[in-house]
């Protein structure tokens, strides 16, 4: 069979044959067991009836066994014989380009070079899966083949419930993931829902096809470490930033901090991720010996040596090794999967990563109780930093937070409040957020790395117009993403799908993609999808993280991301989505994303104008009514240049009064 007609044909008619675990795949921690024996029998229950009831007999056994083994059934006899990567959209059946195009961001999200776990459907973060088993995702991409532009395809959590009627200007696919009561929220809600089959963590671009590989946030990460060593009033040239993690969010470290142009050790306990991190070029050298690590950053350093190392073990050792060397950290933070402390987002120190999975699955309580130890250190070493003057920041991925749990000396003197920011409340909400700047990325749908090179001229040369007359305020955002665009191509970001990011505000973000819209209605550039990750100015709201720079008491209210989806879904977005738990764990966030097709006809023109404004003000607005100076600015500029845009404006209470 044909790639379209295997696509075309979905959940299969007669058994494909069971195939062989793949052990040199990178693949999913086992999950730990969480089920009653009846509710075992439940999961069964729930993966048989993707499949004929005459195939019951032979397929049950199976999937007892995967349940057993691995803790879920992913149904791995189904995964396709194909190689799974972003085809040029001409490549795939069907009677709607835009559902094309979804089938495009699918399949870029399980390419092996993409995927962290991509046997298990899981792009990124230890458990932002894209489906939940490969019955899933087999409908999902017949239904896609099958849409016209008079249906919309509602996804629940990794299931595709079915096509229903809708109209042209509807989006294609809604998708939800995780969106359960909120008092089913804890850690066991989800390891449960996710184990019958009922639900999963969508992260927050995985779930909603639209992730581009670590370049998004290379990119995101590149401005937080410029912007830290602007905080600090140092060069990087000759600086250290010390981090951890090289999974599918966290591996974008050691090339941003090259970028950036500092020394960057970033620790990763995996050896399969950090081999495969260097061997796509994003680290520079692995040291695996605490010995070896220390003279060699010394020798950096006193070199002015732009350099990222990965070192194979504990980041704790690397913390407590250099605070024994004084060797002076300027920049510190962590980047582990906190939001997944007990299911492989954060290891133990003193346990070899195979003892560390064994311990996971087969006494997750002592695992639990040697992780909140190692916190406990963790936070210990960086508190002896920081005493000396290094910067440490949160990374937004739940750090503080579990180590507050954990009992770490990390509150400050008020005990509410913790002793180090987030890089959101220091750095990118007051800098980026507050004026509406975020991660806007495009991907190319021909696959054709000339069209690539041709949307990074065009976006450059609409930033450089704008620049002319961007106001003070912005005018150093706009600098570093003309030169981040200027310097894509060398630094080789794509991983998969020909996609592109930088950040822009609602004008830069409306004008690059109109220019888009037009290269491609003159046959200059074949059909761009549009996206943004869902770390940006209006899609999350994230208490610890996206909205942590949210002082009015409102942060822990979901009501913009909620209306961001909504607002996305009716001004013209191709698809939609909103989850629970991505970036910083299961119910701790509520964020939402969107895709949108250009296909250069005046429709895509309406839509990308009236969509994108609204997706980037919503959050500004809201910015804005707590009192953030800049948001306040930047809405204001906002409603000048829109004069049916109407905001209620704070009005601000003298201190003295109170």
């Amino acid at each position: 069979m044909t790639f379209q007609e295997q696509i075309l044909q979905g959940i299969p008619s007669v058994l494909p044959n069971s195939k062989p675990y793949e052990a040199e795949i990178n693949h999913a921690p086992k999950r730990k067991e969480i089920l009653s024996d009846e509710e075992k029998k439940l999961a069964l229950k729930n993966a048989l009836r993707y499949f004929d009831a005459k195939h019951h007999a032979e397929l049950l056994p199976e999937f007892k066994s995967e349940l057993e083994t691995y803790g879920r059934i992913y149904m791995y006899r189904f995964r396709p014989d194909y190689k799974i990567y972003a085809r040029p959209i001409s490549e795939y059946p069907g009677k709607c380009e835009q559902a094309k195009a979804i089938m495009l961001m699918i399949q870029n999200n399980l390419d092996y070079a993409v995927a962290q776990h991509p046997h298990e459907l899981i792009t990124y973060g230890g458990n932002g899966a894209v489906f939940q088993n490969w019955a899933q995702y087999l409908l999902t991409m017949k239904y896609l083949a099958e849409m016209t532009e008079e249906q919309t395809l509602a996804m629940y959590s990794g299931h595709p419930m079915g096509l229903f009627p809708s109209h042209k200007e509807a989006p294609r696919v809604v998708v939800t993931n995780g969106m359960v009561i909120p008092n089913y929220s804890k850690p066991d809600d989800w390891e449960k829902m996710n184990a019958l089959g009922v639900s999963q963590y969508g992260q927050m671009t995985a779930g909603s096809y639209m992730y581009i590989g670590p370049q998004g946030i290379v990119h995101g990460t590149t401005i937080t470490v410029l912007n830290g060593f602007r905080k600090i009033k140092k060069s990087p040239k000759g600086g250290l930033f010390v981090t951890s993690g090289l999974g599918g969010m966290s591996g974008a470290q050691p090339k941003a901090g090259n970028i950036a142009g500092c020394v960057t050790v970033c620790a990763e306990v995996n050896p399969k991720i950090t081999h495969i991190r260097h061997s796509q070029g994003w680290i520079n050298e692995v040291i695996e010996n605490i010995d070896e690590l220390v003279p060699r950053v010394k020798n950096a350093l006193v070199n002015n040596e732009i350099v990222s190392i990965a070192y194979l073990g504990n980041v704790v050792d690397v913390w407590e090794r250099f605070d024994q060397e004084n060797l002076h950290i300027d920049l510190g933070s962590d980047q582990t999967s906190l939001h997944n402390p007990w299911a492989g987002g954060y290891y133990p120190i003193g346990y070899t990563f195979e003892e560390s999975n064994d311990l996971m699955a087969n006494n997750p309580d002592k695992f639990k109780e040697e992780v909140q130890k190692t916190l406990r250190r963790h936070a210990t070493a960086i508190n002896k930093h920081t005493e000396k003057g290094t910067y440490f920041f949160d990374y937004g991925n739940a750090f503080l937070l579990e180590a507050s749990r954990a009992g770490a000396d990390v509150f400050a003197e008020n005990h509410v409040d913790f002793k180090y920011n987030s890089y959101v409340q220091d750095i990118m909400g007051p800098m980026c957020f507050d004026y509406g700047f975020g991660p806007f990325r495009w991907v190319c749908a021909s696959g054709n790395p000339e069209d690539l090179a041709k949307t990074d001229k065009i976006a450059c040369d609409v930033l450089e117009e704008m620049i002319k007359n961007s106001p003070e305020e912005i005018q150093q955002q706009m600098a570093d993403n003309i030169q981040w665009i200027k310097g894509a191509q060398e630094n080789k970001l794509v991983v998969g799908s020909q996609a592109r990011i930088l950040y822009a505000d609602a004008e830069g973000r409306i004008k690059i993609a109109e220019a888009f819209n037009q290269a491609i209605a003159r046959g200059e550039i074949g059909y761009v999808i549009l996206g943004r990750d869902h770390h940006d100015v209006s899609g999350t709201d994230s208490p610890y993280r996206e909205t942590s720079n949210i002082y009015d008491g409102s942060r822990f209210t979901a009501d913009m991301a909620i209306q961001n989806v909504i607002g996305d879904s009716f001004r013209g977005a191709t698809w939609v989505s909103i989850h629970n738990g991505g970036g910083v764990g299961w119910g701790e966030v509520i964020n939402g994303g969107f895709g949108m097709v250009l296909d250069g006809t005046k429709e895509a023109s309406k839509r990308l104008e009236s969509m994108l404004f609204w997706d980037v003000n919503n959050g500004i607005s809201r910015r804005s009514w707590a009192r953030n100076e800049g948001a306040i600015f930047a809405i204001k500029r906002a409603m000048e240049t829109q004069p049916l845009l109407k905001v209620t404006i704070p009005n601000i209470v003298d201190e003295n009064l109170l």
